[in-house]
């Protein structure tokens, strides 16, 4: 109750106010190299800041120069020069060295690990996409989604549940979502947990009746129904 009516006093009584600002500038009339320092550290604080921000826009710039012609690569299914570069570019491992704070790093982690992936490099592949996040649409949930194929190449079933759950789950969409439940669906059939399964075709069902996985969907939890 004391300290309300005292911040009713200060905002209230410009005298209160007068008082305590008086205060403060005492404070800084005795002590003037305590002042002198912390106001020398907030300024040196301002401009690291900034001048991280500007230096990490210089190189997102060069990195993502530096990774045209790895993704050319990629998109051509030179996955070798894609992933190691041809001797004049660089490929997508030393961008992630060199700028792997970068968003244009960011991204290299995850065509490394589709890569790998191709190329059945099962741990690899889970190690780049690990590394990799997004806020966007649908590459976060495609790396979720090829994590799972992953595990799944490994039989680590539970694992690929898991991650094709995360890419289901992950800002569902009519075109994508399907097809990451179908995944899921099969993992947990994998694992012989059909209520699961049957719970993931059953989202199909209910929710994205317009997806070409509709048809498959219904077959495969009818076949479970009559199996159980």
């Amino acid at each position: 109750m004391a300290k309300k009516e005292e911040n009713k006093d200060l905002l209230e009584n410009p005298e209160v106010i007068q008082e305590k600002l008086m205060s403060v500038e005492d404070w800084f009339e005795h002590n003037p190299k305590t002042a002198i320092g912390i106001a020398t550290g907030i300024m040196l604080l301002i401009g690291a800041f900034f001048g991280y921000r500007y230096y990490m826009g210089n190189q997102d710039g060069l990195a993502q120069k530096e990774m045209f012609q790895a993704v050319h690569y990629f998109e051509a299914d030179s996955l070798n020069l894609a992933l190691n570069g041809d001797g004049n570019n660089l490929g997508f491992l030393q961008i992630i060295e060199d700028y792997g704070m970068t968003d244009a790093g960011n991204l290299a982690n995850f065509y490394a690990g589709a890569i790998y992936l191709k190329q059945g490099k099962f741990p690899l592949a889970v190690f780049h996409l690990e590394d990799f996040s997004a806020s966007d649409l649908l590459v976060q949930a495609r790396a979720y989604s090829l994590m799972g194929d992953a595990y799944m190449e490994q039989k680590d079933f539970e694992s690929a549940a898991k991650y094709y759950a995360k890419a289901a789950a992950y800002k569902p969409n009519k075109e994508f979502t399907p097809i990451y439940l179908m995944k899921e669906a099969l993992a947990y059939e994998k694992l012989n947990e059909n209520e699961k399964a049957k719970a993931a075709y059953q989202t199909i069902i209910d929710k994205y009746w317009e997806s070409s996985e509709l048809q498959n969907a219904k077959k495969f939890k009818a076949r479970l129904e009559a199996n159980s």
